[in-house]
This record gives structure tokens, sequence and C-alpha cells, in this order.
């Protein structure tokens, strides 16, 4: 097998995406499509994982240097007790995404939502790279030119099942079973303490410099509600085209609910402020949930983006506040 550049080597950007082209080009063994949904045995010291396309790839059985290329990456290694050595900014964030800012303190920043800084991915020289759902070719095959790439995410960005294949490919299968049985445990506890509001109609919202826009199916928090058995107003209970829907000023009756959940992704800023001013808006206070004191502002960054476990965690435990006081 090939060795990796050390990292005293200065590379230029197209330099290093040279090298490391050049290192799978030479490099012994390769991934294959198909296989089995479980680890299997590879070489000494490793296993094969299928990964959420359906690509067999080889992993070290204990990987000791993990970089996470998306939010719910992050959020899941985490989860698992594995600290990353390198992550990509969260969206609206300069670094992890507030909720994870106390976990992932000191980790540096190899990237951004829109893609990842291959020069510094290869810098980190990482044993394994989590890469989200990251479906950009040509970049795919820059990474797994420096290590193992898994893509974990699948098309219906199911948490529970990215933390599982996550688990998988870090030796933390056991954990990550761990995990999903105590969240299904809180959500079975949650939904006897709701009482009466079990059932109710949740809205959630995310407000920025664009305006208001909702969350519909096929998003993190989607998911977490319809675990709860919560009703969604609107469209809602239709899938997006994108991660979340813009609403117009004119039409903010459409986050109305028994319940709405709304806030930014960042606690300051423009967007903040922007949002603070909504508030004071008349149509914003002629809200059913507004009147009824049954509008709550959450950490946008949390509940509006690609969250993983740790955040579905932390969802229950905000509306066990809102909802069960």
């Amino acid at each position: 097998m090939s060795t990796h550049p050390s990292p005293r080597v200065r590379l230029t950007a197209a330099a290093a995406v040279t090298t490391a082209l050049a290192l799978a080009l030479t490099a012994c063994g390769g991934d294959g499509a198909g296989g089995s949904e479980k680890a299997k045995s590879g070489g000494a010291g490793k296993v094969t994982v299928t990964d959420a396309t359906g690509t067999e790839v080889e992993v070290p059985a204990k990987p000791a240097k993990v970089v996470a290329l998306s939010e719910m990456d992050l959020d899941s290694a985490l989860a698992l007790g594995v600290k990353p050595i390198g992550l990509t900014a969260g969206r609206g964030q300069k670094g992890a995404p507030e909720y994870l800012a106390g976990r992932a303190g000191g980790i540096p920043v190899v990237g951004a939502v829109t893609g990842p800084d291959i020069e510094k991915v290869l810098r980190a020289e990482p044993d394994v790279i989590l890469a989200g759902q990251l479906a950009d070719q040509k970049v795919l095959q820059q990474l797994k030119a420096i290590a193992p790439t898994v893509v974990t995410i699948g098309k219906d960005k199911d948490w529970k099942k990215a933390l599982d294949l996550t688990g998988r490919a870090l030796g933390k299968q056991n954990e990550a079973k761990a995990f999903v049985a105590g969240y299904d445990a809180k959500v079975a506890e949650l939904k006897k303490k709701l009482g009466s509001h079990a059932g109710g109609t949740v809205s959630v919202a995310r407000y920025s410099a664009k305006g208001t826009a909702v969350m519909q199916q096929g998003v993190f928090i989607s998911d977490v509600l319809k675990d709860l058995g919560f009703k969604r107003p609107g469209i809602q209970n239709e899938r997006g085209q994108g991660h979340s829907t813009p609403i117009s000023d004119e039409d903010i009756k459409q986050i109305d609910g028994d319940w709405l959940f709304i806030g930014t992704l960042a606690a300051k800023g423009k967007d903040a402020d922007l949002f603070a001013e909504l508030k004071n808006k008349p149509a914003y206070r002629q809200l059913g949930a507004v009147r009824d004191g049954h509008a709550t502002e959450i950490d946008g960054s949390k509940w509006t983006s690609l969250g993983g476990g740790l955040a579905a965690m932390s969802v229950l435990e905000d509306i066990d506040k809102a909802m069960t006081k």
C-alpha cells in the first residue's frame, strides 16, 4: 500500500489534489458496489462496510482520525464518543452548529456546507472520511484518494440509519444501537408526558434575511416530530424540494399551528436581529400559536439543519420544556 505524505510537506491546493489522485491509482484494492448491510471482516485490522450508495468501503477496524463532512456526521461521531479531527462548518455557522459547540471545541474546519477543502482534508491525514450526502463524483474521488470515504446519508436523510452506518464505519456498532434504544425510550416517555397535547399540530419554521421558511417532510426535524405522533400544518405534510421552503410575509399564516417552534441559525447577528423585528409585526402576533402562548424560540442550527442523534435528543428536551409545563 502507498503511504500518504507527511503534514510537514507544504503542498499547494493543486499539488495536494494531484498527489492524492496519484496515490489512489497506486493504492492496492478498491471499492466495489453492492454487498451486505453489515460490516464484514477485511484485511488485518480492517472491516468492509457498505455505504449509503451501496459501495463497499474497507476501513480500519478502529479508526483514530476521523473527518466529518456534514453536520449529521459530526453529530453522529460525537454521539458515539468519537471526536473528529476535522469538520465542515454548519449552515450559517463559522464552525460547528451552535448546539454542538461545546463538544466540538477545537476541531479544525476543513470545509463548508458547499463542500470540503480538499487540501485541508489531505493535511489532516484522516483514517476515515465521513462524507455525509456528498454526491459530486469528482470530489468523492479526490477524497477517496486521501482515505477510505463513506457516504453516510441516504436519500431519505434518516439520522438513525446514518448513525448505524457511522457506527459500523467507526467500530461503534453497539454504541449506535444503544443510542437509538435510549432515544426510542425517551420518545415513549415524552409521549406519555404530553397528555392532551399528544397528537397536536406542530409547525417548525426558520427565519433569516431571506424571510420565513418552513420545514417539510424529508428533513431531520420532521422525522423526530413523526416519532412523537404530531400532526403538521399545511404544506409541512408534503415533501419539499429542498431543505426548507420559503414563505412570504403575506402567507405567514402558513406557519401557524397548535404549537410553533421558530428560530434562526445563529443566536446573534443579522438574522437574529431581523427575527426580533418579525416578532413585533401584527401578522406574527395574530398567529394562533402566538396568541395562545404556544410559540417557542428555538436554536435553528439544531432544529432546522441536518441534525443527528444528539440534536434529536436535545429537541425532545426542548419539546418537553415547551409543552409539558
